[in-house]
């Protein structure tokens, strides 16, 4: 079986093949670095981080491009009203992002920044003008002419058929279903940051940005085009006015977009109080592990309703894979094979994979997991595992958490990163008092917790009680309980 995405520009499911062989080209828009990334962002930014992973999985080559808008309406008026640049402005967001995505298990992709490329984004305007596609203003600034442009409104479906002509709108998204010529470049305004181009003084617009990093990096015709629904309109749906309109070319030929998420059963606002970044919830107590697995618990396509009952049971969901990844890595187990421990280790990674290519159905992928580890606990249980089945098992646990990424992460180091960043920002209230001890007595590892109880079954072996009751309870200290079974010795963290 192939791997199936939904085309947004088609409206259904399609075989996924890339355009050169089992080379995959392609780009995703990231943050727009003017405030800390919020869950809602970091659902996306985690789905595709999923395909990405997964895409590899599968043996292709990946070209993988994010870019960072460090660059837009709202970077402009926040660094002017602080009196500092815009570069100044954007260095601690794009700190942030890339620390949250570290701590969130969020793999780096090639990060290309719009500061970097204004001499290009100014040449791609010229050759729009040149060609009548384009037009200058009295002021200076640069419109696309969408009437120039036909199929205007095949992304998003929205029929544009009776638009103006030469109405302009200059700010970066739409009221509400309108759309007209929109802004390319921007004459610069008293007081903005602006650069000298061969097309006079100004900044390019935020979507002029996107066209031209992504053909830079990929070409001018690419594989896959990733982002948020909001982005469906205006945004995209310009990226492929204006990329199209000066190359004939089809711009990208499959459009990812994720869903928006429910906070408790309503839209995310800071009005509602249920805005939250990624820092917020870690600072009350939250794993970003837990935080992850609960994001994509949903297929991208569906919309997820985040709670705090769902984050909740992520965290047991992890413990209990985390658990059970224990329990095979620590027993003693008879040398030998159980043909039904080796054929469901099998089958759940050809179920797990699946799921995954038909559309990146992640609950299935997630279903399959906990299948496998239901059985495998009974057989544990009823000592029917033996030593090889250990490793085939452990390699289905493997397979998953290569796409997952939630058994691995090494939340102590990361999360002092969150902790050092609340004081500065005014949440001092906002931390829990257990991610205040854990981080400041440095929370353990898994290769830390497993090292430490190594050293007290050593201790314990040589009669040394003393030495194995003070790291039992260093451990407890750091919130790891440690469990005596048939098995052996096994623990989890509170």
């Amino acid at each position: 079986m192939a791997l199936r995405l939904y085309n947004t520009m088609s409206s259904q499911v399609e075989d996924f093949h890339p355009i050169r062989d089992n080379e995959v080209r392609m780009y995703a828009c990231g943050p727009t670095v003017y405030d800390y990334g919020h869950i809602g962002n970091f659902r996306t930014f985690i789905a595709v981080d999923m395909l990405q992973r997964f895409l590899r999985q599968s043996g292709y080559k990946l070209r993988f491009v994010m870019n960072i808008t460090d660059l837009d309406d709202k970077i402009i008026r926040n660094a002017a009203r602080d009196g500092v640049s815009v570069q100044q402005y954007t260095a601690k967001y794009q700190k942030a992002f890339l620390e949250d995505s570290d701590m969130i298990g969020i793999e780096h992709p090639h990060l290309v920044r719009a500061t970097e490329h204004i001499p290009q984004m100014a040449d791609f305007v010229a050759k729009l003008v040149a060609r009548n596609l384009a037009y200058r203003t009295d002021d200076g600034s640069y419109y696309f002419r969408i009437a120039s442009f036909p199929p205007y409104g095949k992304l998003s479906k929205k029929d544009f058929s009776e638009m103006r002509d030469g109405s302009r709108v200059d700010v970066d998204e739409y009221d509400k279903d309108s759309a007209r010529d929109f802004a390319l470049w921007k004459a610069p305004k008293p007081g903005e940051a602006s650069w000298d181009t061969s097309i006079g003084p100004g900044r390019p617009g935020w979507h002029l940005e996107c066209s031209v990093m992504s053909m830079a990096e990929l070409g001018e015709t690419f594989d896959l085009h990733a982002g948020g629904e909001d982005l469906i309109f205006p945004h995209h749906e310009n990226e492929i006015a204006q990329s199209e309109s000066l190359t004939g070319k089809t711009f990208a030929r499959f459009w990812f977009h994720v869903r928006f998420l429910l906070v408790e059963g309503e839209k995310m606002s800071k009005s509602l109080g249920n805005f939250y970044t990624l820092r917020d919830l870690v600072l009350k107590g939250h794993k970003p592990s837990s935080i992850r697995y609960l994001l994509t618990s949903v297929p991208y396509r569906t919309q997820l309703n985040f709670t705090f009952d769902g984050l909740k049971q992520a965290a047991v969901s992890v413990e209990r894979l985390r658990n059970f990844r224990q329990r095979l890595s620590s027993g003693d187990f008879p040398s030998g094979a159980n043909p039904e421990m080796q054929a469901l280790g099998n089958e759940t990674i050809d179920r797990m994979r699946a799921a995954l290519e038909d559309d990146l159905n992640t609950a299935q992928a997630q279903g399959a997991i906990f299948e496998m580890v239901r059985k495998a606990n009974s057989a544990l249980d009823a000592g029917q595992v033996k030593k090889d089945d250990t490793r085939r098992l452990l390699a289905a646990l493997e397979k998953f958490d290569e796409i997952f990424a939630v058994l691995k992460d090494d939340d102590g180091p990361k999360m002092k990163q969150v902790f050092d960043w609340a004081p500065t920002e005014g949440r001092e209230k906002d931390i829990s008092p257990e991610l205040r001890e854990a981080v400041q007595s440095g929370q353990l590892s898994d290769a830390d917790i497993e090292n430490k109880i190594a050293e007290m079954e050593a201790a314990r072996r040589a009669r040394n009680f003393k030495t194995s009751d003070a790291l039992r309870a260093e451990l407890a200290a750091a919130g790891v309980i440690i469990e005596n079974t048939k098995e052996g010795v096994r623990y989890r963290r509170k």
